[in-house]
């Protein structure tokens, strides 16, 4: 988790990042550096509908400003990093699954209502990657990729400093890029086959251990599943740490889907690393399991990839973790700001 800073340490102007999921609001004050002072988070409440909570997070916002120790008027500028496909120009969510009945709400604009000041609105996958970029694993580079492995795949990209989005707001949507073109591919959740997502995703993972064991496939997740214990990826990385052959399989099964993925992606935009965060990442760099995963992601890469990108791409984890929306939405709204 990003270390908290004091006031003191800080170098103005500061920023507010937002980084609104499904569940739950995180909320950052961050420096000019990108340091945070003071981070919380707040229920999402979807069901209290869109206004709702565009009026808590305006409200929150000025709750983290006066908690950070500041005023109003020392806040250069406001990101916002939303779930779900959205009109970004637009300031607009479309339809999304995450946030059910948000259809088509002008989220940026509510929120900068309540806050009182303007919002610069974003993806939050995207946010994710510029606070990678900014001040995490990728910040060293000019260019990069990163790549959220939780229920889907969520995807960043940014070239010279800039974050891709593309016509439509549909850049950078690489979890939906096909990795198998056969007509028994698998079914990714937006309903089409053979994406990168129904590969490699928090959701194809437990729906491939489930096809496996209901083939008869013998395996210690079986026990544990009898004893109540939910089959998740988190209990396939335990039993395969723990030396179940299938847990192995599937991970490694999982890497190797996810490297063909990221060739296309290298082969498309090269940009200079690719990086791999979200709740999916099988213990990540901590874990002899995660490094053994991303080797894995590596060796497919090598073995795919043409000309000097095997050799010059570093792909590698993330660095801040849960950390990273709220740093990449304040960061693009500092990034706004220089531009003006």
């Amino acid at each position: 988790m990003h270390r908290l800073i004091s006031r003191a340490e800080a170098k103005p102007p500061f920023f507010v990042g937002i980084d609104l999921g499904g569940t739950s609001v995180k909320l950052g004050v961050v420096d000019d550096h990108g340091r945070t002072l003071l981070r919380f988070s707040i229920p999402t409440e979807t069901k209290k509908g869109p206004e709702d909570a565009s009026r808590r997070m305006g409200l929150a916002v000025h709750r983290a400003i006066e908690e950070a120790g500041l005023e109003c008027s020392a806040i250069a500028g406001v990101g916002l990093g939303s779930a779900g496909p959205m009109d970004i120009p637009g300031g607009k969510l479309r339809e999304t699954a995450n946030l059910p009945g948000w259809n088509w709400f002008p989220l940026r604009d509510r929120v900068a209502h309540h806050c009182g000041m303007p919002v610069i609105f974003t993806n939050d996958a995207a946010a994710a990657a510029y606070g990678e970029f900014w001040v995490g694993s990728g910040q060293k580079y000019d260019s990069m990729t990163l790549l959220t492995l939780g229920t889907g795949i969520g995807c960043g990209i940014i070239i010279d400093g800039y974050n891709l989005i593309g016509e439509n707001s549909y850049g950078a949507e690489s979890g939906h890029i096909t990795i198998n073109s056969a007509d028994d591919a698998r079914m990714c959740g937006c309903g089409r086959t053979g994406h990168l997502e129904a590969y490699a995703s928090a959701t194809a993972v437990t729906k491939i251990t489930r096809e496996a064991l209901d083939g008869g496939r013998a395996s210690s997740l079986t026990a544990q599943i009898a004893h109540g214990t939910h089959l998740s990826p988190k209990l396939v990385a335990q039993e395969a740490e723990a030396g179940d052959p299938l847990s192995m399989e599937i991970v490694l099964g999982t890497a190797r889907h996810l490297g063909v993925g990221i060739v296309s992606i290298m082969h498309t935009i090269a940009t200079e690393c690719v990086l791999l965060g979200g709740a999916m990442t099988f213990g990540g760099s901590k874990s002899p399991l995660g490094r053994q995963f991303l080797a894995g992601v590596q060796e497919e890469v090598r073995r795919r990839a043409v000309g000097r990108l095997a050799e010059r791409t570093t792909i590698d984890f993330a660095s801040l973790g849960g950390d990273a929306g709220y740093l990449g939405a304040a960061g693009t709204a500092r990034a706004e700001c220089r531009t003006r």
